[in-house]
């Protein structure tokens, strides 16, 4: 009797593996693709959607801040430098430390400029910033916090430097990149251009004198009384005056450094 012949076929076994393989290999970059879709959405939203946002609510906050000022009488003079006496977070957009209250010293306000009748609120908007050469507009609140007052696309005061127009050093910080980046470009401000604080029914212009290309985000010296950078100590005022000191980071897009404007009050 013949034995019936068997027939074997060999090689479906590797080609179910390499099938395998490759509904794998298409599985995991259709991961990547729509991972990668995540994140650019994520990294749109972040630089482009939150301008938008807070650029549109701070050009509103600056109309609302103007119209209720049109129904009010502008605040009265005072005598003392203006320091606001809070000590709230620094966020991550300047020096980590700045000067006590007590360090402006009180003096008279130099030339004709009067003085706010007391410290604003913690992180409310209270004044307006001008800055003609950039064509920024933009609101001035109380306090350095990242989420209440810097991601809103405000500039905030750093708490315990005076207040506009006193005597003493008037320090705002702003973001550079995102959330309404009022500060991007101040690295093109030049001796001379002028930086204008509106607050209520007062006006106090002051004229850029110097740049501080970088520096440390600890460098507290430049937002002291009399601003001068303790890390680079070539740059900054000797003598007392009437100062305004715009910070924020750089390069663009970290926050590694600081670059500084400074201007003076003009009389």
């Amino acid at each position: 009797m013949r034995d019936h012949m068997r027939v074997v076929v060999q090689g479906g076994g590797r080609r179910g593996r390499r099938a395998g393989l490759a509904g794998v290999l298409w599985a995991g970059a259709e991961l990547a693709v729509t991972v990668g879709v995540v994140v650019l959405l994520l990294v749109v939203h972040q630089v482009w959607w939150t301008n938008r946002q807070a650029l549109a609510a701070a050009r509103e906050e600056v109309r609302e801040l103007e119209k209720d000022w049109r129904a009010l009488p502008p605040l009265p003079d005072r005598p003392d430098s203006g320091d606001s006496g809070d000590s709230g977070d620094s966020g991550d957009l300047g020096p980590s430390v700045v000067p006590e209250p007590s360090a402006v010293p009180s003096v008279p306000p130099r030339g004709n400029a009067p003085r706010t009748s007391a410290p604003p609120a913690r992180e409310s908007a209270y004044g307006v910033l001008r800055i003609p050469r950039l064509g920024v507009v933009v609101p001035v609140a109380q306090g350095v916090d990242k989420r209440a007052v810097l991601d809103k696309g405000y500039a905030g005061h750093y708490p315990g430097t005076a207040q506009p127009g006193a005597q003493g050093n008037f320090a705002l910080a702003g973001h550079r990149n995102t959330h309404g980046e009022p500060f991007r470009y101040i690295n093109r401000l030049r001796a001379g251009d002028e930086l204008i604080v509106d607050v209520r029914g007062h006006r106090y212009t002051y004229v850029v004198g110097r740049t501080l290309a970088q520096t440390s985000e600890r460098d507290t010296g430049v937002i002291a009384p009399v601003p001068r950078s303790t890390v680079r100590p070539e740059y900054g005022y000797d003598e007392p005056g009437a100062y305004i000191t715009l910070t924020t980071c750089t390069p663009e897009y970290t926050s590694t450094y600081r670059l500084v404007v400074w201007g003076t009050l003009k009389g």
